[in-house]
């Protein structure tokens, strides 16, 4: 108990420079969790998809469309259970600030072959009834105040004018790498108004077991190899993994820029623990002579490096874990399922471990064999 409240008086003889020493570390761990929590993120995603479903694309890229007559020929493939098409759309609402992924799908075979979306089955029949009508996210709900039968008008940008659709249900994924701020209509409803002649963006197909993938991909591409719209198909999570790519390696970036800000508020804690250890060089010679042993005036300062560091690693991985979860926050759409996992918190608090060793062995190690006679005469 004795040793506590002298640990508790050593905190508080500068309040404001333990203040601030604890806000930093806080910080520090914050922004680790953050930036880990990115690429923990995005990998997820890397690795979403059903081992049973694959995406089929125009070989020249996603942005050229494939005929829509494909879909019964790739239907008669040994091997496919089910076939689905979808096209991106591109609208806007509002100002556009807020981006929301919006595209049109053939959609009873689409909502068929991505049961992690949970449908309500009176919005899912009133959904599928209505050629105007839109199946939304919940979080759209939230973010704009929308609600089930009300009227939406979005602004074309790959598909000009205004396009007003129906709200007749809402999604709720059943797999957090699901984004939940999407919107889908009717492809028919596309393809009618623009009157493009039966295009599809891609192709989702269903095979009876996963071992059949690779054989079922090479037969569809070979099926279309000559034509004029040639195919390239892969599974759903390889598909899923070329978005993560296009960022570039985030996961170096982040990690390097993470750990970069430990290291600054590294020297930060340790600057502030040696200026502490410093103005008490007198006490700690009259501690000495008193009795304390070497190793006891180490322990003293390496607690008082721990208190500040786990102090401050509890409040910044705690906000971060709290923060994100209660604010649903997924960075617009693009990092859906945003949580700090227990994995990202176990290695925060390593990083915090190594901090507080970091810090503080020098000033302990100082303390420990600090001369008493030098000590006191030495000292202002």
């Amino acid at each position: 108990m004795k040793f506590l409240m002298l640990l508790r008086a050593n905190l508080g003889r500068h309040k404001r420079r333990t203040i601030l020493t604890m806000a930093s570390v806080a910080l520090a761990l914050f922004l680790f969790a953050s930036l880990r929590t990115v690429v923990t993120t995005l990998r997820s995603a890397a690795q979403f998809g059903s081992a049973r479903r694959l995406v089929t694309t125009n070989a020249s890229g996603l942005i050229f469309p494939l005929p829509v007559a494909y879909a019964n020929r790739i239907q008669t493939i040994p091997g496919v259970e089910k076939v689905t098409w979808a096209n991106w759309f591109g609208g806007q609402y509002g100002d556009g600030k807020r981006f929301f992924a919006n595209f049109a799908v053939d959609a009873k075979t689409y909502l068929d072959l991505y049961p992690e979306m949970s449908v309500p089955p009176d919005q899912r029949e009133a959904f599928l009834q209505d050629r105007s009508g839109a199946l939304i996210g919940a979080r759209l709900i939230d973010l704009f105040g929308w609600k089930v039968g009300q009227n939406v008008t979005l602004r074309g940008t790959i598909y000009p004018g205004d396009w007003t659709f129906t709200v007749r249900g809402a999604y709720t994924p059943t797999d957090k790498a699901i984004n939940d701020d999407a919107m889908m209509f009717h492809w028919a409803y596309l393809d009618e108004r623009t009157g493009r002649g039966g295009l599809a963006g891609w192709y989702i197909l269903q095979v009876d077991r996963p071992e059949s993938g690779p054989r079922v991909g090479k037969a569809i591409d070979d099926l279309f190899r000559n034509s004029s719209s040639p195919t390239k198909t892969g599974t759903e999570q390889a598909f899923n993994a070329s978005f993560a790519t296009m960022w570039g390696n985030v996961s170096l970036l982040m990690n390097t820029i993470g750990m970069a800000v430990v290291f600054a508020i590294l020297l930060v804690t340790a600057n502030a623990m040696m200026m502490s250890a410093r103005e008490r060089t007198r006490e700690l010679a009259v501690l000495k002579t008193i009795g304390f042993t070497d190793r006891r005036l180490f322990g003293l300062v390496m607690l008082e490096a721990g208190v500040i560091t786990v102090i401050g690693a509890a409040l910044g991985l705690g906000a971060a874990k709290l923060v994100y979860r209660a604010t649903n926050f997924n960075a617009a759409g693009f990092l859906p399922g945003f949580d700090v996992t227990p994995a990202t918190l176990a290695l925060g608090a390593g990083v915090a471990l190594v901090l507080m060793l970091a810090s503080g062995i020098v000033p302990a190690v100082r303390a420990a064999r600090l001369p008493v006679v030098a000590a006191l005469r030495n000292v202002e």
